[in-house]
């Protein structure tokens, strides 16, 4: 049982998950300020009761705390989840190209086939599980030939350890790479309402190959659903610490299109929130949105999203509310 939750295939894997996600990077606590281990092993657990499947993660999300989590949450009920993870982060070699550092650990972006084989079956440990449905490359490393990096995602789809295939972070060229390997059924790209680069460069692709895109940052980092105080103070290694588009003023402005898109929100007895995640599931290309959350409260809200159909007169209230509210926002 779905709850009513929208339902999409992940390319032309076989593999099929509810267009709403949970993304699990704060649940890692990197760069979010902590995590609360209880608090997000229930918003798991909340989101596959809702009917959400597709469960997202990533070895870099708290060097391998957040699979971990995800790991104890699926616990007894692996059958009801569709796990994306991802590889190509790596912390057990200085292969590849320095990415950042992360808890005194350089991070390098590497995507060779013994590193592969290496992440796959740590994060089948941490996960507690034998196969993983989407297995993604996080970054793209220049050092390798993609067609290398896809040869041994192949075998390990051979092997029964993964599904489905997938890349993030790509620019034009390095999808096309991708897709000429005849393998990729998914990407993974940052996309809201005013994170809108992909329309032009890969959406125009991945639709006409028939390959998924899962967008992440749906909401800009909580921005777009109008419910952060513009006074808001953000500390320690939040990333949003430093970023302008949270400063008073942008703040002030997403405060004004959440008010703009209240009355389509209302007709659906739905939150700005659900409202700006349902826009991003009806835009042409994009399959899945992944939507982050660290308690059960916060769960239930994200998955209500994917039960929201909008029609043609809703979508144009809500561009007309991008075109006037966000176009000026400082990036």
């Amino acid at each position: 049982m779905n709850n009513g939750q929208l339902i999409r295939a992940i390319g032309k894997s076989g593999v099929n998950a509810s267009a709403v996600g949970l993304g699990t990077w704060a649940i890692g606590g990197w760069m979010w300020g902590g995590t609360d281990e209880n608090q997000s092993i229930a918003a798991i657990q909340a989101s596959l009761d809702a009917g959400v499947s597709l469960i997202d993660t990533a070895p870099a999300y708290g060097l391998g705390r957040s699979e971990e989590i995800v790991g104890r949450a699926l616990k007894g009920r692996r059958d009801k989840a569709i796990i994306a993870t991802k590889c190509g982060l790596v912390w057990h070699t200085q292969k590849g190209q320095h990415f950042f550092d992360q808890d005194g650990k350089p991070v390098h972006r590497y995507l060779g086939r013994d590193a592969i084989f290496h992440e796959i079956d740590e994060s089948l440990k941490r996960l507690g599980t034998d196969y993983i449905d989407l297995y993604i490359t996080h970054w793209q490393d220049p050092t390798t030939p993609i067609e290398e990096t896809v040869r041994a995602l192949e075998d390990l789809r051979s092997a029964g350890k993964i599904r489905a295939i997938g890349a993030s972070n790509l620019s034009q060229n390095e999808l096309k790479a991708y897709v000429a390997t005849g393998s990729l059924d998914a990407i993974q790209e940052r996309f809201s309402m005013i994170d809108r680069e992909i329309e032009t460069d890969l959406l125009p692709v991945t639709r006409e190959q028939g390959v998924s895109t899962l967008s992440y940052s749906s909401l800009a980092l909580g921005l777009l659903a109008g419910t952060i105080d513009p006074h808001r103070v953000f500390s320690g290694d939040d990333q949003r610490k430093d970023n302008p588009r949270f400063s008073t003023s942008n703040l002030l402005k997403a405060k004004q299109f959440a008010e703009a898109i209240q009355p389509v929100a209302e007709k659906h007895q739905a939150s700005v929130a659900q409202a700006v995640i349902a826009w991003t599931l009806a835009q042409p290309g994009v399959t899945f949105a992944l939507c982050g959350a660290r308690n059960p409260e916060q769960a239930l809200e994200n998955s209500r999203a994917g039960t929201i159909r909008l029609d043609e007169q809703d979508l144009a209230a809500l561009d007309a509310a991008i075109a006037v509210k966000l176009t000026n926002m400082d990036r």
